[in-house]
C-alpha cells in the first residue's frame, strides 16, 4: 500500500517543451531545461576546446586537399565551439584556471594552423605576395593577442580595434568558402580575404597601441594631479 501511494503522490515528470499542466514551455524555461541538463552531464569547456582544436585541424587538412567549402565548415563550426567554450564556463561552474588558459592557447594555435595551411596553399602556386600577406595575417594576429594579453596586465583594459577574434573568423571563413574550386560559383576571394586581415590585423595592433598609450598617459597624469609630482619627462 504504502508503495502504490508513493506511486500516486509522485509528481509526473514534464514532458521536454510542455510543462506540467501541458502548455508550451516559454524559451526561458527551455533555455533553464538545457543548462541543467548541460551543468549535469559529463559534458567538459575542455572537452568543448579539444573538439574545437580537431576541427581546425581537419580543417587545414582540407585546404592542402583543396576542398576549401569543406574546409570553410570545419573552420566555422571549430570557431564556434572556441566560443561555446568560454560560454559553457561560466554557465556551468566547470571552468577552471587552466581551463581558461588552454582555450586562449588553442585559439592562437587554431588560427595559425589553418593560415599556415593557406600558405602552403599559396607557395604551391608560386604566389610568393599571398604567402607573405599569409605571414603579416599570422604575426598580426598574435599581436593583437597579444597586446590585449599585456594591456590587461597593466590593469588598462583593450578590447579596441577592428579585427577581434570574431571578425578574423568571419573573414577567413568567407575566403574559404568562396575560394576558387570551392563549388560555389567563380570566385576566388581566399587570396582577397588574406589581404584583407593582414591589413586589419596591422592596424588593429596600431589602435590598441595607441590605445593603451592614451590610457596610461591619462593614469600618469591623474597620479601626478593627486601626489604633485610631475609626470617623468615633464619639467617645472
Amino acid at each position: 500500500m504504502a508503495t502504490e501511494r508513493t506511486r500516486r503522490t509522485r509528481p509526473a515528470r514534464s514532458r521536454p517543451g510542455r510543462r506540467q499542466n501541458g502548455r508550451p514551455t516559454t524559451a526561458a524555461e527551455l533555455r533553464d531545461n538545457v543548462r541543467e541538463r548541460l551543468i549535469e552531464s559529463r559534458l567538459t569547456p575542455n572537452s568543448i576546446s579539444l573538439t574545437g582544436l580537431a576541427l581546425n585541424v581537419a580543417a587545414a587538412v582540407l585546404v592542402t586537399q583543396r576542398l576549401f567549402f569543406l574546409a570553410g565548415l570545419a573552420f566555422i563550426v571549430g570557431s564556434l565551439m572556441d566560443t561555446l567554450d568560454g560560454r559553457y564556463s561560466r554557465m556551468s561552474g566547470k571552468g577552471t584556471l587552466f581551463g581558461a588558459f588552454l582555450d586562449s592557447t588553442l585559439d592562437r594555435t587554431e588560427e595559425g594552423i589553418v593560415l599556415a595551411a593557406v600558405a602552403a596553399y599559396f607557395a604551391s602556386r608560386g604566389d610568393e605576395l599571398a604567402v607573405a600577406a599569409v605571414v603579416v595575417a599570422v604575426l598580426g594576429s598574435l599581436m593583437v593577442s597579444y597586446t590585449r594579453a599585456r594591456a590587461e596586465a597593466l590593469g588598462v583594459e583593450c578590447k579596441v580595434g577592428l579585427a577581434t577574434r570574431p571578425v578574423r573568423v568571419v573573414v577567413l571563413s568567407a575566403g574559404l568558402v568562396f575560394a576558387k574550386g570551392a563549388g560555389l560559383g567563380d570566385f576566388e576571394l581566399l587570396e582577397a580575404s588574406i589581404y584583407v586581415l593582414a591589413g586589419l590585423t596591422v592596424f588593429t595592433v596600431a589602435q590598441r597601441i595607441w590605445h593603451v598609450r592614451e590610457a596610461l598617459t591619462q593614469r600618469q597624469q591623474a597620479v601626478a594631479d593627486v601626489t604633485g609630482v610631475p609626470r617623468q619627462g615633464t619639467s617645472n
